[in-house]
């Protein structure tokens, strides 16, 4: 049986998150161990906490809500780009070296990766620059993934790396973890939650070796 990677972060109290975003709690509500017949708790997060997916209604005034995304984008043939040696930006040139070309879902695998451990948010992570947005939309990419909890620099003044992704109909997964995964040829399958209406949502994510 081929191996599954899971590159989702887990939810829990305390993780870190995006500045101005919801932080993420997980609130026991009954417990067993209280006297009560099962255990249940109450969720308190943002649309973008984690691993999750960016429909283009999050930076449009777009119909293009995570409930309608394809679900054939979001699963398929990946390729895992190894960019662990890039600082600050990752520009057309990076995404031609390190292999893109061919690939229509690619997972930018950074020195992010190495940032889970912290429940600080770390504002000077690796980041797509406008011109490898631009390059990877010209080049008929479906989807992109990173791996820390924004595509784009932290303050960007023009988001033009999300409004050129999410405008040219790219899905954007935000927040994967690629430390322990090899450049190279996977399948993907991504689910986001199906919120109606939302402008993005939690999702698992994981690679199948092929």
């Amino acid at each position: 049986m081929a191996r599954i990677i899971d590159i989702s972060v887990p939810l829990y109290t305390g993780m870190v998150s995006y500045p101005g975003d919801t932080k993420p709690e997980i609130i026991p509500n009954k417990g067993i161990s209280a006297g009560g017949t099962a255990n249940l708790s109450e969720l308190r997060l943002g649309s973008h906490s984690g691993t999750h997916v960016d429909a283009p209604h999050h930076f449009l005034d777009s119909e293009e809500t995570v409930d309608k995304l394809p679900l054939t984008a979001l699963m398929g043939p990946a390729r895992v780009l190894d960019l662990t040696g890039v600082e600050g930006a990752v520009t057309k040139g990076d995404l031609e070296s390190a292999g893109m070309a061919g690939a229509e879902r690619i997972l930018l695998k950074t020195s992010n990766s190495s940032l889970w451990g912290s429940a600080e948010f770390t504002r000077t992570f690796v980041a797509m620059d406008d011109e490898s947005a631009d390059y990877a939309v010209g080049q008929g990419v479906l989807l992109i993934a990173i791996d820390y909890l924004s595509i784009e620099r932290f303050h960007s003044d023009t988001h033009h790396v999300h409004l050129t992704l999410l405008g040219a109909g790219v899905i954007i997964i935000e927040g994967v973890n690629l430390h322990d995964v090899e450049a190279g040829d996977y399948e993907l399958v991504c689910l986001p939650i199906k919120i109606r209406g939302g402008d993005g949502a939690p999702a698992r994510a994981v690679l199948i070796e092929r």
